[in-house]
């Protein structure tokens, strides 16, 4: 039988969920997962890697890779789509409102995902990893927008 204490927090379910997400990434380079949570109830889920009916950077190869284009730098040269991006863009597909919803990620969103997210109205971002984008903490500080990083430790999927 299972002890309570072994049932995990919602902030550790959901962190979870989102690191199941992200094993269908196609990228190369990061996986990351995004899911968007409202009233304990997901919404939507995101992964990184190409748009439908585009070839994925598995079967092309990366150019930002090749260019040795470091992380966090020169974003419009990766042919896919992050993973917050695609978790808000089937939110609106599917004709569900994330206004005052909360993101759960395995990375720290990017300044591209950052403008994205607070115009959506996502209110709180749960997150696992950092990224190197400074602007991104900067933009989101000033939108009011609530950040808290779980530690790893926490979001372990599976063996």
């Amino acid at each position: 039988m299972r002890h309570p204490e072994e049932r995990p927090s919602w902030e550790q379910y959901f962190m979870d969920i989102a690191c199941l997400v992200a094993k269908r990434s196609t990228c190369l380079r990061r996986a990351v997962g995004a899911i968007i949570v409202k009233d304990r109830r997901v919404l939507s889920t995101g992964y990184n890697g190409a748009p439908s009916q585009v070839r994925h950077c598995i079967e092309v190869g990366c150019l930002r890779e090749k260019l040795k284009v470091p992380s966090g730098e020169r974003h419009e040269l990766c042919r896919g789509i992050h993973a917050e991006q695609n978790a808000i863009i089937q939110a609106a597909y599917h004709g569900v409102s994330i206004k005052g919803a909360d993101l759960f990620c395995t990375n720290l969103p990017c300044s591209i995902c950052a403008k994205m997210i607070i115009n959506a109205g996502i209110v709180r971002i749960v997150y696992q990893s950092g990224y190197a984008d400074v602007m991104s903490e900067e933009m989101l500080a000033e939108a009011g927008v609530e950040l808290v990083q779980l530690p790893s430790s926490h979001t372990e999927v599976g063996p």
